[in-house]
């Protein structure tokens, strides 16, 4: 059934509402054209809505105001390099909590069963716990950077290699905001009738205001805000399924009618035909499709570096691991609540496309989980499914829109243009690129929306396009010896090898290159396993030719920071009190450099070891037995998701706040001593500044009689 013949849940002007946040004024209009109790549901998530982008840019202000946190070119990309483990962790899990992380893998669980769900959350898992050990290394060996292109590249390699990488970057960027917002425009079409294209041009327009006004800090802050809600509303999908539904409510039941559904329409390719194993031959295609394209997504994206940048050195290992162990559960209970409730329940009148089943062209376009949601939890469950669609797809597209401008502008027009930019300058720069970029994507979406592209495709394509450039990008933080011509010539030849195996595959297998034959399984493996597998091939013939480098790492610890001293001048503060503005002592960058060198080592065991324990030790010992889950272990494996979860709340929703009591606490007296008038702005500010300083004299850090040596260029190098 075409999804344009299911009657939406919720009224366009919810849609509109929730993507333009138009707040109170909008709400009470309702309120007097309406009063049905599930109308006053849909009023108050718009209001929610607004109070999201109000309060991002509220935080801002009150950071500014009572924290000393000027807005400068370096806390616009940076967020002065002070974030701390928590922050980072809910960080890392809202960046990489797509519309697909939801949608997609519901999508897969639908399809392939059980197994769909956990190929997806491990295959996309690792690559946040590998990349863990890349953050470190960069903050070791270049700590004065914004993007990984000016780190790896850059300084090491020079302009052509700046430039192939650069491509290969924006493209990643480009896949993944475009996934974004082709499907989070999608749900928000097929669960309020709102046209698809208004969604595409209007879901990016709140995001754009709160970027521009609090940069990296507030997409940070932002990120820590939906990842809570996020995990509160997948807590109450599961729950609700699997305890408390008058049509599911216990695993049991979920079973039963999961084994009912295999004997109506078994799984070509599974154990038995059964939705409850982990033996699934296009399940594990998908694995092996998963992993390569997302290789691609997180080291190829700079928004992920930037949370790297941004992380104090001591927290940057800790905060990757939390959030890669936490994200994991989002998709995989997530998928295995929503994908097997729509298994389970699309037989029933609740269902939107009853008495048909879904089409591919619906599943592909990420309508599993709202439809399940709506027959799950009627209304309300299309309430929430739109909340955390757009929580995911502001998030996310927020993090790509920084990390775009910080290219655009550190790599492009500081290198090439106007080496000598002032912060200012470069403050404008980047808010150019916001508006610019946000209008790119939405027109290009449209294109795509037009020519019947989907998010699915888009996600199974996207290893094609850009994993050639994982292992020489990644090579070039880790080994000295990659030559320049191996870094900057062995993407583009992987590239090319990769689209003819993925053209001529599908050309061998369906005798067309339309979407669906280009967009089938076989094709996208083979294309995607030559993309990321052809550099190991390639730079070894390319060092033999040109020869073994032997890189030193200096130029990476040259690179140096934004000048923002006209922001902090014409704002009347001192730039070495803000967040972003502090220059190191040669002490406290050697403490620095001895805790990374730490942090490095335990990096990689402890990455080595998880990516072993996802990827092998639990996956494959229940594929090689083509085991078929009994009902107790079908009881175990949900029971084991759910608990799961709630550790994730607790780990990037819970410990945020506890390890930045004292900030809050802090914050909040201010702002109660400002708002009493007991005290002004000027004298908060002034005791914090002496309450900063008290503290790093009491910690040897610095010293009131010694001036302070600012950090040199050379280190050694390790």
């Amino acid at each position: 059934m075409d999804a344009a013949t299911v009657s939406a849940p919720l009224d366009q002007g919810v849609g509109y509402g929730i993507v333009l946040g138009l707040g109170f004024g909008f709400a009470l209009g309702m309120t007097l054209r309406s009063t049905k109790k599930q109308d006053n549901v849909d009023i108050c998530m718009v209001q929610l809505i607004f109070a999201d982008h109000l309060s991002q840019i509220l935080v801002t202000f009150i950071l500014k105001r009572y924290n000393s946190e000027l807005q400068t070119s370096e806390m616009f990309t940076t967020a002065g390099r002070t974030v701390k483990s928590g922050l980072v962790g809910s960080a890392v899990v809202s960046s990489w909590t797509w519309a697909a992380t939801l949608l997609q893998s519901s999508g897969v669980c639908y399809r392939y069963g059980v197994s769909g769900p956990f190929w997806y959350a491990s295959g996309a898992t690792v690559q946040i716990l590998l990349f863990a050990t890349l953050a470190i290394e960069m903050k070791r060996r270049a700590p004065n950077a914004h993007t990984f292109l000016e780190v790896r590249i850059k300084a090491r390699y020079g302009t052509i290699a700046h430039l192939v990488f650069m491509v290969f970057g924006l493209a990643t960027n480009i896949l993944v905001s475009l996934m974004l917002v082709v499907g989070g425009s999608a749900t928000v079409s097929a669960l309020t009738g709102m046209h698809t294209i208004a969604a595409i041009y209007l879901l990016p327009v709140g995001v754009i205001a709160y970027t521009l006004v609090g940069g990296l800090k507030a997409t940070i802050l932002t990120d820590w805000i939906h990842t809570f809600i996020l995990l509160i509303i997948i807590i109450i999908f599961s729950l609700t399924a699997y305890a408390s539904s008058d049509r599911l409510g216990s695993p049991s039941a979920v079973y039963d009618l999961l084994v009912e559904a295999a004997l109506d329409h078994p799984v070509d390719g599974n154990a038995q035909g059964s939705y409850l194993t982990m033996r699934s031959r296009e399940g594990a295609i998908f694995f092996v499709i998963n992993i390569v394209g997302n290789f691609g997504t997180v080291f190829l994206d700079n928004g992920y570096y930037n949370k790297a940048i941004a992380a104090s050195p001591v927290h940057a290992l800790p905060g990757y691991i939390l959030g890669g162990l936490s994200w994991f559960a989002i998709p995989w209970l997530t998928a295995t609540t929503m994908g097997l409730s729509a298994l389970a329940l699309e037989g029933t009148p609740a269902f939107p496309t009853y008495p048909n089943r879904m089409s591919e062209a619906d599943v592909s376009a990420g309508l599993v989980l709202p439809y399940a949601a709506t027959a799950l939890l009627g209304k309300g469950g299309a309430v929430a499914t739109l909340l955390i669609v757009f929580m995911a797809v502001t998030s996310a597209t927020s993090s790509e829109l920084i990390a775009v401008s910080s290219i655009f502008t550190y790599d492009l027009y500081r290198t090439y243009f106007k080496p000598d930019a002032s912060g200012r300058r470069l403050i404008y720069m980047s808010h150019v690129v916001v508006v610019g970029y946000a209008l790119f994507i939405s027109t290009f979406s449209v294109g795509l929306y037009y020519a019947g592209v989907s998010m699915g495709y888009l996600y199974l394509m996207m290893g094609c396009i850009i994993s050639s450039a994982v292992i020489p990008a990644t090579l070039t933080l880790v080994w000295e010896g990659q030559n320049q011509w191996a870094a900057a010539l062995s993407p583009i030849f992987g590239l090319a090898f990769a689209l003819i195996a993925w053209l001529v595959t599908a050309q061998k297998e369906c005798g067309a290159l339309d979407v669906t034959c280009t967009g089938s399984n076989n094709p996208m493996l083979a294309g995607n396993v030559v993309a990321l597998l052809s550099p190991l091939v390639l730079i070894p013939i390319f060092t033999l030719i040109f020869g073994m480098d032997h890189y030193d790492w200096k130029s990476m610890m040259a690179i140096r920071r934004g000048d923002d001293h006209d922001l902090a001048v014409s704002a009347g503060v001192d730039l070495e009190q803000t967040a972003g503005g502090h220059v190191e002592t040669t002490n406290e960058f050697a403490d620095e450099q001895s805790k990374l060198m730490r942090a490095s080592k335990i990096s990689k065991w402890t990455t080595v070891c998880l990516t072993l324990a996802f990827l092998v030790l639990w996956p494959f010992p229940m594929y090689g037995s083509s085991y078929v889950f009994s009902k107790p272990f079908f009881t175990g494996w949900v029971t084991v998701g759910i608990i799961w979860i709630f550790c994730s709340l607790g780990a990037v929703g819970l410990f945020p706040i506890f390890e930045g009591r004292k900030t809050l606490a802090k914050t909040f007296k201010a702002i109660a001593l400002d708002l009493s008038g007991k005290r002004n702005v000027k004298a908060i500010r002034a005791e914090n500044e002496a309450m900063a300083i008290d503290a790093k004299t009491a910690s040897g850090a610095e010293t009131p009689t010694t001036s302070k040596e600012p950090v040199k260029a050379e280190a050694k190098s390790e």
